[in-house]
């Protein structure tokens, strides 16, 4: 047996196609009639459809003839240039994709060969989404206990000189005391509702998400959503999620009153409200330092056909102060944000307009495991 020497190269000799199926970018190969040659296995995954049956089949089964992306396939034959496109969205009968990269390369080879890669960046914008609402939860958290400490007892003491001026103050002026009053008492509202950011350890039990969504769905049609018809999609075979029962309702209640609350702008009579439940392989959390990978199969959605998120706010719509209601606190999905990162799940939003869903991932309950004293 020979040892290599510090520094010295290893040579492998590898096939190409190996590599190519490890990449997690879908790399296809057209000839000159858009028929695909040669697929590898993120390709596969992202077409959703199996090698067998997508070498020799045409792009045009996939997506519609006047597609644009035809048109960059055409470009980068006729000019012998790599050619690309960014948040492209690829729909036909049997696929939908949105916010695509696509790169178009010719394969000076074979002469009308286009190398084809495609990545849905959708994934990576939810990445980013998840960053900006953990950040959120943790500023908030710090802010809280800031509050809680440094506000509320001198807002005390001036409530209570308000009051004093108040009784003693001539009639002209008492109105201004009354103002100083309620000023500190709507910021000791604000403080104590920013309290329940505070860390406090979530009791975990076994919780069933069905019957979290049926007492939300009850509270909404008997409060402020009456009118709004409410569509659900279950998965009755979907074991209990790991959580808190009464945390998971006041988040899914502040998503459900949003939904109507954006209806409501509209003003539209067929307002609708999905609530959806299912088993979604392949979300795992990053781990962090000492913690194994989570993984995150159950999925909760919330969707409505109101006017969508603006887009200019959306990237940061988990971020405390961010709004777009004119008497809102911008807190509400800052909160929804820290519980749900609390119970180790993610969420995301994707909005357009008539369609905006959030949708919850969160970790199966499992038996804590048995002492052996």
């Amino acid at each position: 047996m020979v040892k290599r020497k510090p520094g010295m190269a290893r040579e492998l000799r590898v096939d190409p196609a190996h590599i190519l199926d490890a990449l997690p970018l879908a790399v296809a190969v057209l000839d000159e009639n858009d028929i695909f040659c040669s697929v590898n296995y993120a390709a596969e995954e992202f077409f959703g459809s199996s090698k067998a049956l997508l070498l020799h089949s045409n792009l045009y089964d996939i997506l519609p003839p006047d597609h644009p992306l035809f048109l960059l396939l055409e470009r980068a034959r006729r000019a012998g240039v790599t050619v690309a496109e960014h948040d492209m969205i690829l729909e036909g009968p049997r696929l939908l994709r949105r916010g695509c990269s696509v790169q178009a390369a010719p394969l000076p080879e074979v002469a009308g060969c286009v190398v084809l890669t495609l990545q849905d960046e959708s994934a990576a914008r939810a990445l980013d989404q998840q960053i900006s609402a953990r950040n959120a939860a943790r500023s908030i958290t710090g802010m809280a206990a800031i509050l809680a400490h440094e506000v509320k007892n001198p807002l005390s003491g001036i409530r209570g000189a308000a009051q004093l001026l108040e009784a003693s103050a001539p009639p002209d002026d008492r109105e201004l005391a009354v103002l100083i009053r309620d000023e500190a008492d709507r910021i000791r509202a604000m403080v104590e509702r920013m309290e329940t950011f505070g860390e406090k350890k979530l009791e975990r039990q076994a919780v069933n998400i069905h019957r979290v969504l049926e007492h939300v769905r009850k509270l909404a049609l008997s409060g402020f959503a009456p009118h709004v018809k409410f569509i659900e999609s279950y998965d009755p075979s979907l074991p209990h999620v790991q959580g808190s029962r009464d945390q998971l309702i006041q988040v899914l209640l502040n998503l459900v009153k949003n939904a109507a609350e954006s209806i409501d702008s509209m003003d539209r009579p067929d307002g609708e409200i999905h609530l959806t439940t299912g088993f979604q392989h392949g979300v795992w959390l990053s781990a962090t330092s000492g913690r194994a990978r989570a993984n995150l199969p159950i999925f909760v959605s919330v969707r409505d056909n109101g006017p969508g998120i603006p887009e200019d706010i959306r990237r940061h719509l988990f971020e405390p102060f961010i709004t777009t209601k004119a008497a809102g606190s911008g807190l509400g999905l800052a909160l929804v944000a820290k519980i749900v990162a609390d119970h180790g799940g993610l969420i995301d939003v994707d909005s357009r307009p008539g369609r905006t869903e959030f949708r919850i991932h969160l970790p199966v309950y499992e038996d804590p495991p048995e002492s052996n004293h």
